[in-house]
């Protein structure tokens, strides 16, 4: 159930963000499309970084000691980037266009959305 109550909150931030940062695109007018389009994106989102970031983390260990961790913006909007091409490549609506500002302010905006969200959310841990 964990599973699902991240997923649908990744869902939110990502809607948010094509709200707020200009370049985010959801191309779809529909209700049901859009909903469809930000659950599977937030999976595509999920699954990159569950896979890329602990690769990238261990080989660019020493760029992230240089830069003070600065770096994750650049590495959080590529992924953010390769994020929106997967989606393409599914066809599905979902863009994300350019770098600058777009891609870092929107894996930024997600990444800050979901952190609020998940610590609103009680988790199963918390009965105690």
């Amino acid at each position: 159930m964990g599973i699902i109550i991240r997923l649908v909150i990744t869902a939110v931030a990502l809607w948010i963000a094509t709200l707020v940062v200009g370049g985010i695109e959801l191309q779809t007018d529909s209700f049901g499309g859009k909903v469809g389009t930000l659950l599977a994106v937030a999976v595509i989102f999920g699954i990159v970084n569950a896979v890329l970031r602990p690769i990238i983390k261990t080989l660019g260990c020493g760029l992230y000691v240089l830069t003070l961790g600065l770096i994750s913006l650049v590495i959080n909007g590529l992924l953010f980037l390769l994020t929106s091409w997967i989606a393409g490549r599914f066809d599905l609506p979902f863009h994300v266009d350019g770098f600058w500002p777009s891609a870092v302010l929107g894996a930024l905006l997600v990444g800050i959305v979901s952190w609020v969200l998940n610590m609103l959310v009680p988790d199963g841990g918390d009965d105690d």
